[in-house]
């Protein structure tokens, strides 16, 4: 069995994974390079770029070591393969925090919605009605579907197990130093470049992979709002599910009391507490038809 079928039977597996049962319950992976990475700024922070770019390096080069070994050790097996992946998929989980959001806000329970708003975005939730509250949602769960779902496949597809821990290395540290605030302004430089450079690909094949499961409407979106938003990724995957759901997504949001005004994408109404519920449902199409790309491509 060469080791692209066992690399590509290896993915499909972890998504059937991280389908039934979510994120492992203890142990994460994630969670235990999260704690590394934590440690390792410490060590290593200053307010520059080199120093980021020092910092990234490391935690993204040590986990492609790591992934290296696992990959040598574990060679022609699949199970180690559908392992790691279940380990840096997110999709199950992304989906079950979009729906615990719809059920707060289907019985009107706005400020507990804005309590877990944090958990699947930065967005400050204070003031949110529960109007703002479903678009944030819904379009957290846009752009993650290529974070949590597509970019780790594709990255998998491409570079194996070091693909897939490299990936989720470089997303994380986003996730933890990408911001634009005084302390991360330059050491959160290097990782937030990376992270770009890492979903370049993987968001526009999300906007694409959207486009084929929904149809036309998608498509045109997608080609003609995706470039409006600031990040040269999230855009792509917003206006895509944008078009899908027949939603117009964008305006203005807070981060850390700091107000930007993001363009609108998608020419529908504005969304509402049901699209949530729709975008969940899409996001998982959207998984598994990547994964199905993968089987074929094996």
């Amino acid at each position: 069995m060469n080791s692209m079928r066992v690399s590509a039977e290896g993915l499909v597996l972890g998504v059937a994974l991280d389908a039934l049962l979510g994120d492992p319950k203890r142990w994460h992976p994630v969670a235990g390079f999260g704690r590394v990475a934590s440690m390792a700024e410490k060590s290593l922070y200053g307010d520059s770029r080199w120093r980021g770019a020092v910092f990234a390096g490391l935690l993204v080069g040590g986990a492609g070591v790591v992934g290296v070994g696992l990959q040598r050790v574990g060679r022609g097996n699949v199970l180690v393969t559908a392992a790691c992946t279940w380990g840096v998929l997110g999709g199950t989980s992304l989906g079950r925090e979009g729906l615990i959001m719809a059920r707060m806000l289907e019985r009107g329970d706005v400020d507990a919605a804005r309590g877990r708003l944090s958990h699947l975005c930065a967005r400050d939730p204070e003031g949110l009605d529960a109007k703002e509250l479903a678009r944030a949602v819904v379009e957290s769960v846009a752009e993650n579907t290529s974070d949590a779902a597509v970019a780790p496949l594709v990255w998998g597809a491409v570079g194996g197990i070091p693909g897939l821990l490299m990936y989720r290395a470089v997303n994380t540290l986003d996730a933890m130093v990408g911001y634009r605030n005084p302390r991360y302004e330059r050491f959160g430089w290097a990782a937030a470049k990376l992270d770009d450079v890492a979903n370049w690909v993987p968001a526009r094949a999300t906007g694409a992979l959207v486009s084929l499961c929904s149809g036309r409407e998608a498509w045109r979106v997608f080609r003609r709002d995706g470039g409006k938003h600031p990040s040269p990724n999230a855009g792509r995957c917003e206006a895509a599910f944008a078009g899908a759901l027949g939603v117009r997504l964008g305006g203005e949001n807070e981060y850390g009391g700091r107000a930007e005004r993001r363009p609108e994408m998608g020419d529908g109404r504005a969304p509402e507490v049901r699209d949530i519920r729709r975008a969940v449902e899409l996001s998982a199409v959207v998984t598994f038809a990547t994964a199905a790309i993968v089987w074929a491509l094996r």
